[in-house]
């Protein structure tokens, strides 16, 4: 059977939910495709229940710092309550149906089913084909990357869904990737007693940020207990029913309980069926233009175009895809000063170019440091204050193209700076501004004072 509507989307992740009910709000026909949790990732399985987490292990971690209750038999990690809260509030098919009820409430229509793409505008859910006037809309997210390792397949290993999920804590835990949300979840478990060793293939962690927010992260998990190996190349994983052990290239091993693959994030383009629309299934990602079309009668949002697999990139997208739709007028999307924060303790947050990439870009730099520990708040702050804000400014034409920001809050010390990239603001406006004391913001200040060719 075949229904004609005005616009199908395709997977009610955060950037699918909201456009379609802003196209639905908006008077259209709107039929909205899920096949599992609607709001996807972010509120059940990574930003919201992760954060619950790492904010139980950063409250034991700050207990740990109060002279005279720093030994672990005086503050008692307690996962039960922790994991009852996530799953209560976090991955609760209450929830669900919720989402469901508001995308309705707005006038769309919800079905429940794995949608896939049938030809422009056409979507197929089991035997019920969708023909859509305006176009369709794919927000169908990602899924974990798992790697070819000989053994990894058909063993119980866990992506971030098992980890956020588990209810009983491991006694030891591999954790195989160190970027953000490897440790991330790395910190929580080893704040709750587990003994956790991070594998990373590059030779450092957050290979993609500046060299020392590697080196921070570094510093802040080997404090928990964290044993860090990088520039290991995995050659074997085994499992014998209780032990996971890991081979590396090397020769040396490893072994944990569990196992933890947090290698990265990938859509499955070829289940998906964009062949009928023309693109590639093997790509890496749907391309969109800066207005989210994709191709005919198409459009995609979300961590499937691979602009990052953030929830506000998937946000942003939405009003772009929204707008072009409808036909109104707004700017095309801009992704320079695109924020992202590892959140850990303490976190690393960064916006725009690390150094090393604007130089690649043959941008003429200048670089101006801050440590947190030196401001008057970080003085103030005493333990738990490790961190730094850099900033990378376009010598010739006088902005910043990046900036870091790391430490306490610093996820929050970024808002600051991504407004200076992102409006490309003068350094000497800047650096005449007044700065609240004593913040950790003011670090922004006391950076602009260092800036200079390097």
């Amino acid at each position: 059977m075949t229904e004609q509507v005005d616009v199908v989307v395709l997977g009610l992740g955060p950037g699918g939910e909201e456009v379609a009910g802003k196209l639905a709000e908006a008077g259209l026909s709107v039929v909205g495709v899920e096949g599992k949790l609607v709001g996807g990732e972010c509120p059940y399985w990574g930003c919201v229940p992760s954060k619950m987490m790492i904010r139980a292990g950063n409250l034991l971690a700050e207990a740990r710092r109060i002279p005279g209750m720093a030994g672990q038999s005086e503050v008692h990690p307690d996962w039960a309550p922790v994991a009852a809260r996530i799953r209560d509030e976090a991955t609760d098919d209450w929830n669900d149906q919720v989402a469901v009820d508001r995308l309705v409430g707005r006038g769309g229509r919800f079905v429940r089913g794995w949608g896939r793409l049938a030809g422009p505008g056409r979507v197929a859910v089991g035997d019920q084909t969708f023909d859509a006037r305006r176009g369709v809309v794919i927000s169908t997210g990602t899924a974990a990357t798992i790697p070819p390792i000989d053994g990894l397949a058909g063993t119980p290993y866990w992506t971030n869904r098992e980890a956020i999920e588990t209810k009983e804590l491991p006694g030891s835990l591999l954790v195989l990737g160190g970027g953000a949300v490897g440790l991330e979840l790395a910190q929580v478990f080893a704040r709750f007693g587990v003994q956790v060793t991070v594998i990373e293939a590059l030779d450092r962690l957050l290979a993609v940020e500046e060299p020392q927010s590697s080196a921070l992260a570094a510093r802040a998990l080997t404090a928990d207990g964290v044993a860090v190996v990088t520039g290991a190349a995995v050659r074997r994983v085994a499992h014998d029913g209780n032990v996971f052990t890991m081979t590396l290239a090397d020769g040396g091993t490893h072994r944990g309980q569990r196992l933890l693959v947090a290698t990265g994030r990938r859509p499955d383009l070829p289940t998906l069926g964009v062949d009928t629309v023309g693109l590639d299934p093997s790509a890496r990602a749907v391309q969109v233009d800066e207005r989210m079309w994709a191709g005919e009668r198409l459009w995609a949002v979300g961590d499937v175009t691979g602009r990052g697999a953030f929830t506000h990139v998937a946000m942003y997208q939405a009003g772009m895809a929204v707008r072009d739709i409808l036909g109104q007028p707004g700017p095309p999307a801009d992704y320079r000063a695109l924020p992202r924060v590892t959140f850990t303790d303490p976190e690393i947050a960064a916006v725009g170019l690390t150094e090393a990439q604007a130089r690649a870009e043959g941008i003429r730099v200048h670089i101006g440091t801050a440590q947190v520990p030196s401001t008057a708040r970080g003085w103030i702050h005493k333990a738990g204050n490790d961190g730094f804000i850099k900033l990378v400014a376009d010598a010739d034409r006088g902005v910043l193209i990046g900036a870091t920001s790391a430490g306490p809050a610093g996820g929050e010390v970024l808002g600051a700076l991504a407004v200076a990239v992102h409006g490309q603001l003068p350094l000497d406006r800047l650096r005449h501004m007044i700065y609240a004391y004593p913040t950790f913001h003011r670090g922004i200040e006391d950076a602009l004072r260092t800036l200079g060719g390097a």
